[in-house]
């Protein structure tokens, strides 16, 4: 039989390289997406020498043909889509006045028109199932728009309203859709190199560790229709909200 496939858009080093690990644990074949194959080999590797099974294929989520074909490729030759994770990111700081309108329609692209373009073609082939999950990573920037991250808290703000209008449409033909909001730092290299002082934090767990993230995921997705969650907020006890 057939392996049920994870399908990650954005799995990186540590959020959605844990959310793909966690799901190829539960014997689900992970399908990892990065724009650069290259990016995917060290977690395909990982997954793999836990045991479980992990296909890498570079693509463009911002690009419709491409994400169309992504689906088709997926359903024809590694398995049916039971999961599909929208984890791509696109945190650029910049002052408002400084703010060109070029960077602004790239994260704008990122993290709202790719989310679309999963969220459609994942809708595509769950819906004639009757079952399936999508779920939609978002962050502190889809509550509350803060100084210098105009274009971001737009773009997740846009994402949400995304994820809130397929959950009520696709929720009565059995597709769980669900928005899960990361507040606060991640345990990352990025956030070690650049924010040493943070990164102290995570001594008296005070940043969200991926692998927790990975944990809520699979927990969204094997929770029962008459109990289902739509919006999650995942946040260490150290932040203020």
């Amino acid at each position: 039989m057939t392996a049920p496939v994870a399908l990650v858009v954005g799995a990186g080093d540590a959020t959605g390289g844990a959310i793909a690990r966690r799901f190829a644990r539960e014997g689900m074949t992970a399908v990892v997406v990065r724009r650069t194959a290259a990016a995917l080999e060290s977690l395909v590797t990982a997954i793999e020498a836990e045991g479980g099974r992990a296909v890498a294929i570079a693509t463009d989520a911002r690009d419709e043909d491409a994400m169309v074909a992504l689906v088709d490729r997926i359903e024809a030759d590694v398995g049916p889509i039971t999961i599909a994770v929208f984890n791509v990111g696109a945190n650029v700081p910049s002052p408002i006045r400084d703010e060109t309108a070029r960077k602004y329609r790239k994260i704008w692209e990122l993290a709202a028109l790719g989310g679309f373009l999963t969220g459609r073609e994942a809708a595509r082939v769950m819906v004639p199932r009757g079952v399936g999950t999508i779920l939609f990573t978002g962050a502190t920037a889809s509550l509350r728009g803060c100084a210098n991250f105009a274009a971001f808290a737009g773009a997740k703000h846009a994402l949400r309203a995304l994820a809130q209008s397929m959950a009520r449409e696709l929720g009565p033909l059995g597709v769980h859709v669900a928005h899960i909001v990361v507040d606060g730092a991640i345990d990352t290299d990025f956030i070690r190199t650049n924010f040493p002082a943070r990164y102290a934090a995570k001594a008296e767990d005070g940043i969200l560790s991926p692998d927790h993230i990975a944990d809520a995921y699979w927990f969204l997705h094997a929770q029962p229709r008459d109990a289902w969650t739509h919006e999650l907020d995942l946040r260490p006890w150290t932040e203020t909200f």
